[in-house]
């Protein structure tokens, strides 16, 4: 890994510590977070899909332990470092699958809806039932509605930046 990627992976972490953490809002109950409304997940996937699988893994990680001993909510459960880390893996996975290496807005949907409905659609309710008694049924909701509105428009982001990145180190 170079410096300048290294570099680059820590801006997205400090994003996503600083979106997640600070630029979300919270809704506890019984010690624990139940729900989280914001754009913290973005950094992650925008690592997976333009550095690898293994960035987006390594910005999940590094954001997850890093934000919660920063402003935990509830104990640290590497659960949800997991979900964290398939939140960037899964994205990057799916769309190096591709041949043609050119991110469309469907490609990026399809790589984004994988991911997503797997870690925060399906994860992390099972995890808060498993580990906090919290019923699947009243967080999925939520989450479905949440992530019919988050999957394209961080598809749309991520278009609209790359685009402009590949201006900018072209």
């Amino acid at each position: 890994m170079s410096t300048k990627q290294m570099v680059r992976l820590s801006i997205l972490v400090a994003l996503n510590i600083v979106l997640t953490r600070v630029g979300s809002i919270r809704i506890g109950g019984g010690g624990v977070e139940l729900v989280r409304i914001g754009f913290g997940g973005f950094p992650v996937i925008f690592a997976g899909l333009l550095f690898g699988p293994a960035a987006g893994g390594i910005v999940g990680i590094v954001g997850d332990i890093v934000g919660h001993f920063m402003s935990p909510m509830g104990p640290y459960m590497p659960h949800f470092t997991l979900t964290a880390a398939l939140t960037g893996i899964i994205p990057g996975l799916v769309i190096g699958r591709f041949k043609e290496p050119k991110m469309t807005f469907w490609k990026l949907v399809l790589a984004i809806g994988i991911g997503q409905v797997v870690t925060s659609v399906i994860l992390v309710p099972y995890f808060m039932k498993t580990l906090f008694s919290v019923p699947m049924i009243t967080t999925m909701p939520g989450r479905i509605i949440g992530q019919a509105i988050h999957i394209p428009l961080y598809a749309f982001v991520t278009q609209v930046i790359e685009k402009r990145l590949s201006v900018i180190y072209a």
